[in-house]
């Protein structure tokens, strides 16, 4: 009991280090879930159409924001669309890999647990929409809400020296995350509902 105390106090006097075990656990769930996975040479071609898209995209800021985030024209689509098609598995490992990408693109790094909740967490948050195949707007929120609960909680832990004087840093954690997901997340519904999406998923998805 008493290491236990020991450890508790430990975490709440470096909250760092509770996020970095939270991420590196994440990271370890996701890693045995993935080795569930059977890719087929299509899955594989696929996946590499939509990481290039997607980072190709997301080289279109419609608006960038000096301590990091931007808006672009729809570049979460692809890893939606990968994730309605694969599972969410398919789509978590698939944002992973372009959340490495980005961070060597466009790296702002602070500290090693900010990369995480910055860079490979929130882009795999794009495969919870395959726990949605059926429904594609409800699966896009819940993936961009994940999203930004991971961009909130790296802003109010390491960015919080960004906020003006006597600003809470949750409230500027909150409104410059929402300043680019919210426009970001509409984007994509616009598209979603523009695109014939079951078409071009049954296309994905046939042998």
């Amino acid at each position: 009991m008493e290491n236990l105390n020991d450890f508790v106090a430990a975490i709440s006097e470096n909250p760092s280090a509770a996020f970095a075990l939270l991420g590196v656990l994440l990271l370890i769930f996701f890693g045995l879930y993935a080795r569930k996975i059977k890719f087929t040479t299509k899955m594989l071609v696929n996946i590499s159409l939509m990481l290039a898209f997607t980072i190709v995209l997301n080289q279109i800021r419609l608006y960038h924001f000096p301590q990091g985030g931007a808006v672009t024209p729809g570049s979460m689509i692809p890893l939606l669309f990968v994730s309605y098609a694969y599972g969410p598995g398919v789509g978590a490992l698939t944002g992973f890999i372009f959340g490495m990408v980005n961070m060597i693109l466009d790296p702002f790094i602070l500290h090693p647990v900010q990369v995480l909740f910055d860079y490979p967490l929130p882009m795999m948050a794009m495969g919870l929409a395959g726990f949605f195949p059926g429904r594609k707007f409800l699966g896009a929120g819940v993936s961009f809400f994940t999203r930004f609960v991971c961009h909130f909680t790296s802003g109010v832990v390491f960015f919080a020296s960004y906020a003006p004087e006597g600003m809470s840093p949750v409230i500027y954690s909150l409104a410059a995350n929402a300043s680019y997901l919210v426009p970001e997340f509409v984007i994509c519904c616009v598209i979603l509902k523009v695109l014939p999406i079951e078409r071009l998923l049954a296309a994905m998805k046939r042998n």
